[in-house]
């Protein structure tokens, strides 16, 4: 599909998406959310595309869920325009939250994914960047989940991915006060990684996509994102010996973990030829798909 409301942009096995309605702070819309689904699903089957970098255009990275129908902005009742409304309400597939599509596409991305947050980031211009691996900041960089300041309740399914990220007690008082706090007190609390100069956040966010991508196998990479997120709900390591016993066997008799023995012991880059197009293991994937029911 063609792209409106953000940019993609593939350079150097890179690809940058930048969220580009500047104008309204990159506010995120219905198309926006569509448009970020269709770029992870396309990037997650693109061999070119090792590592992918969101930011935003402008002052903003993302101001939250666009708020022009005012006051009727979140009722699903008044905005439904996709014909009769009780038909709608017994489809659940109806009332799914847009934030929850975006953030569960983002999951399922089998690539690395770096958030570059140039600048306010606040609803679900936060939680859209909780399923991401590695969250930079600019010194000009907010963040807010102020749900509970709009009558709400957290979305993009961060109830799950926050405690996960900074612990219970933090998500509790970030999401409880919905105040709009520092990059400063985003990094004390685990939330980002690191605060930058604006003109070197996007630089920073490319050294270290090109240390991934320079020195590592993308099978590898795209393994480990997978184990790593999904045994956050396993509920003994069991479930990860498991999974991980079958993958060192597999991925052990391939061409890739030969090409990283040989590479190592004769001093020199690696050149990994396995793609993850073609090339995953039989076990993957190894869980069951989830369903909205």
């Amino acid at each position: 599909m063609s792209y409106e409301t953000i940019k993609y942009e593939l350079e150097d096995n890179i690809l940058t998406i930048t969220l580009n309605r500047p104008d309204r702070l990159n506010a995120f819309t219905g198309q926006m959310m569509d448009e970020l689904i269709s770029a992870f699903d396309k990037a997650g089957k693109d061999d070119d595309v090792r590592v992918v970098i969101v930011t935003g255009e402008g002052r903003g990275f993302c101001a939250g869920a666009d708020l022009a129908a005012g006051s009727n902005t979140f009722n699903r009742d008044v905005r439904n325009n996709k014909g009769d409304e009780v038909d709608h309400k017994q489809d659940p597939e109806w009332m799914r939250d847009g934030g929850g599509r975006t953030t569960l596409a983002i999951y399922d991305c089998p690539k690395p994914v770096i958030a570059a947050i140039n600048g306010p980031a606040v609803g679900v211009g936060v939680t859209m960047t909780l399923p991401m691996d590695i969250r930079l900041a600019s010194k000009d960089a907010k963040f807010g989940f102020v749900f509970a300041r709009r009558g709400l309740v957290p979305e993009a399914a961060s109830s799950w991915f926050l405690p996960r990220l900074v612990g219970i007690s933090k998500a509790l008082e970030w999401t409880y006060s919905g105040r709009v706090f520092s990059s400063e007190e985003a990094l004390d609390g685990g939330l980002v990684r690191s605060i930058h100069e604006p003109d070197e956040l996007l630089t920073e966010a490319k050294n270290i996509a090109k240390e991934i991508i320079e020195n590592t196998s993308s099978i590898s990479v795209s393994l480990t994102r997978q184990m790593l997120w999904k045994m956050l709900g396993a509920d003994h390591p069991m479930e990860a010996h498991k999974v991980d016993s079958r993958f060192i066997y597999e991925l052990g008799r391939g061409n890739d973990a030969k090409e990283g023995v040989n590479s190592f012991l004769e001093k020199r880059p690696p050149e990994f030829p396995n793609k993850v197009s073609k090339d995953m293991p039989d076990y993957y994937p190894w869980w069951d798909e989830k369903e909205f029911s």
